[in-house]
């Protein structure tokens, strides 16, 4: 968990970020002000580690593991927050058994800070999502799922603004199209909306209403499709401007550090995505000066 120097500058491990003309007022001073971003991505109901006869990720993952890295991470810096990219539910028999309360729960100790919506949280269909709502004590995103009439109106919101250090980080979730993939009966009246248009409404009003310094897009989209046939988070990073970091999921791309992509103004934009099943984290340091911000990226293995 060596923290690499935001100085050196090798490959796609750190990058420097414009800011689209906002000004760095609440970072006036000599001092460098510290963010830290912690992310999962389709852990799929993944509580235990998997056992070590496992062919491809003998002892990794676990909830306990996991929790123990995140207390660790955020002793080291208090300006830390914690996310997840969907796919939350579905892949072991705690889903079957409990549908979903035992993962709330738990994501709500570790204290994770909000989550965006993946195709498999659908599978108990929107009664079932909604029934364990109140195990959830962060909130859940989503910008390109209208949710107006269903059962899970007012519920989903689809921006929110934290605070920390006198910084102001905006976040906002998207989800991939349902139709196709989950049955229809399962997400009911749920519209899809355009995922490219929603981000940049998000993020223009994130960057210009909010007056926030970091734009985070939580995304199920994917990470990239060879055919193009759906719009994936390298197409959304180059679509669009304001967006510093997209953090991915539902493709399952195992990334070593994050990928930086050119927007449509030419500036840099991080993408990043932990894998699956729980057995990486993703972690991002944004370190702000006077001078814009800087950023490295890793995955940690848990």
């Amino acid at each position: 968990m060596e923290r690499r120097s935001f100085i050196k500058r090798t490959g796609a491990s750190s990058a420097f970020i414009g800011l689209g003309g906002l000004g760095l007022s609440a970072c006036s001073g000599p001092e460098v002000k510290h963010l830290t971003i912690l992310h999962t991505n389709d852990v799929h109901s993944h509580i235990d580690p998997f056992p070590a006869d496992h062919s491809a990720f003998p002892l990794k993952g676990g909830i306990a593991r996991r929790a123990a890295l995140i207390e660790e991470i955020r002793r080291e810096n208090p300006n830390t927050l914690l996310f997840d990219a969907g796919d939350i539910f579905q892949g072991t028999p705690y889903f079957n058994f409990y549908g979903g309360e035992l993962e709330f729960k738990l994501m709500s100790m570790m204290r994770y800070d909000a989550a965006t919506i993946g195709n498999h949280d659908f599978d108990n269909g929107l009664e079932g999502f909604l029934a364990q709502l109140p195990h959830a004590n962060f909130p859940f995103l989503s910008a390109n799922y209208d949710f107006t009439d269903t059962i899970l109106d007012g519920m989903v919101r689809p921006y929110k603004v934290f605070e920390r250090d006198g910084l102001k980080i905006g976040v906002f979730g998207l989800g991939i199209m349902l139709k196709g993939i989950v049955n229809d009966a399962l997400y009911g009246e749920t519209r899809y909306l355009d995922p490219i248009e929603m981000a940049q409404e998000m993020s223009d009003i994130l960057k210009k209403e909010e007056r926030c310094h970091v734009v985070i897009c939580l995304s199920h989209l994917g990470y990239e499709y060879k055919r193009g046939e759906l719009p994936s988070d390298l197409d959304l990073a180059a679509a669009t401007r304001g967006i510093d970091l997209i953090i991915g999921g539902h493709t399952h791309t195992f990334l070593d550090r994050p990928v930086v992509k050119k927007n449509r103004d030419q500036q840099d934009v991080l993408v990043n995505q932990a894998g699956c099943y729980g057995v990486n984290m993703g972690r991002i340091d944004f370190y702000f000066d006077n001078d814009g911000i800087r950023a490295n990226g890793t995955t940690v293995s848990v």
